[in-house]
């Protein structure tokens, strides 16, 4: 028989179920570049508020293609 301390093995949530009850409990948002149910618009806008609060990622530093 195995013991685990409370809060420890049982039911894992999903990802997305975590992310979830982030907002709406906390008010927290994560936000994937490459999520796929976000348009264009909508990815450029996660973008850019990133950048504004936590600087630039590592991979965009060398300036934009296009």
């Amino acid at each position: 028989m195995r013991w685990h301390p409370k809060g420890y093995g049982g039911h894992r949530r999903d990802p997305d179920q975590v992310k979830r009850e982030g907002w709406r409990e906390q008010g927290l948002l994560a936000v994937s570049l490459e999520d796929a149910r976000l348009t264009w618009p909508e990815r450029e806008l996660v973008r850019q508020l990133g950048e504004k609060l936590y600087g630039p990622r590592p991979s965009d530093e060398g300036g934009r293609h296009g």
